[in-house]
């Protein structure tokens, strides 16, 4: 698996297919990584690589990418990371997938460099809906796994990094409505239904997104193959 540096982060990534550039952004919270999208009902690298170069990366700390843990570290290093990633294949424009903390990647891209995001596909993005607990408790579950390989960061540096994250009241976490209100990127929403992917981020992201399309009904056997060909022709719609 080839690997792209940045300072001292070491983020591993693979491409499949030709076309397009897709940056896919995997599912799993704290451990996002590549081996997750095989595991989904949708996963970018089977359903697009026949039209599109799909990039798919181990964000950093999870799968087999590292980079040291700080005090200051929260979703502006995560962006830059997938940013700089981009940058090292030679995409200057690209469309970005994201599934579970993939959505609120992509709302951090679209807030850093909405310039490069030329079309985005949230499904069952993660958001604050009353019960921030669950998000604090994921990511000390993630810790608890990756604290011995991190001697440079106390616990107190993991807390603060777990309050930039998912300390905030923001309902995507790191942006609010006023920005989501604003953001001209075309999303296609695909709608969550659980604790972690609540519908209301979902269709919230829908309602105030003023190029953004809801489909509620996607990840079901009897759907699943109709909502992929959405995904595709709304890709080809905006490349």
């Amino acid at each position: 698996m080839p690997t792209y540096t940045r300072g001292d982060a070491k983020i591993h990534y693979e491409v499949h297919g030709e076309g397009f550039p897709v940056l896919a952004l995997a599912p799993g919270g704290m451990r996002s990584a590549i081996d997750f999208w095989p595991r989904m009902v949708w996963d970018p690298m089977a359903r697009l690589a026949g039209d599109f170069q799909v990039v798919v990366m181990d964000q950093r700390n999870a799968g087999q990418s590292v980079a040291p843990v700080s005090a200051s570290d929260g979703w502006a290093d995560y962006c830059a990371d997938q940013l700089g990633l981009m940058d090292h294949l030679g995409h200057e424009r690209f469309h970005v997938v994201g599934m579970c903390i993939g959505g609120s990647f992509i709302m951090e891209i679209a807030k850093t460099a909405p310039e490069r995001m030329a079309a985005a596909v949230a499904l069952q993005p993660i958001g604050y809906d009353g019960d921030r607990q669950l998000f604090l408790d994921m990511f000390d579950s993630w810790a608890a796994d990756v604290k011995p390989d991190h001697p440079e960061a106390s616990d107190a540096d993991f807390d603060a990094f777990n309050q930039n994250l998912f300390g905030s009241g923001e309902f995507t976490f790191n942006v609010g409505e006023d920005f989501a209100a604003q953001c001209q990127t075309p999303i296609l929403v695909m709608m969550g239904n659980d604790a972690h992917h609540p519908q209301a981020t979902s269709r919230r992201m829908a309602e105030l997104a003023p190029n953004a399309r809801l489909i509620e009904n996607w990840k079901e056997p009897e759907h699943i193959e109709a909502a992929s060909a959405e995904i595709e022709a709304f890709l080809k719609g905006h490349s």
